[in-house]
């Protein structure tokens, strides 16, 4: 009775798991693409600082800048550090119905659930591979912005 009920409560799990790796697959390539943009106009030099944009409409300190880069950095950092366990448990929830299947010698159960399995498992670590890219690159872009505005501040 447990076992059952338990394995009926996580099958409740796969879809609402499954739309949020599709999501955080849709976000790390909207991620990508507004870094590809500003990638560019670093190399242009036509890129115009967040940072220091921040700064100057709000007269934030320096330990107000650093807050205001976690928090800019915050959804590619949950992105990165989630999405590998969403594919953990999206690849996990269909391998019950499928080693019953194999039990049962029912190879298209098997395949279409570890079809699911490592689908799932693919999209979350693509998600989690851009975001962390993308966070490391943009972190250290943030931390020499604000290495050179403290360096601006005590030249005064």
């Amino acid at each position: 009775m447990i076992e059952s009920s338990l394995f009926e409560l996580t099958k409740l799990f796969l879809l609402p798991v499954l739309g949020l790796i599709l999501l955080a697959l849709a976000y790390a390539f909207v991620a990508l693409g507004m870094f590809a943009m500003e990638a560019l106009q670093r190399a242009r030099g036509t890129h115009r600082s967040q940072l220091a944009a921040y700064q100057k409409a709000s007269g934030a300190t320096n330990d107000d800048l650093e807050l205001w880069i976690l928090h800019r950095l915050e959804w590619l950092r949950i992105v990165s550090r989630t999405a590998p366990m969403l594919g953990l448990v999206a690849t996990m929830i269909p391998m019950g119905p499928a080693l019953l299947a194999l039990t049962t010698s029912d190879a298209k159960a098997v395949g279409e659930n570890l079809v699911v399995a490592f689908s799932a498992v693919i999209l979350a670590l693509v998600s989690a591979s851009i975001t962390f890219f993308v966070l490391t690159v943009r972190r250290r872009w943030y931390l020499v912005e604000l290495r050179d505005f403290e360096r601006a501040n005590e030249a005064h």
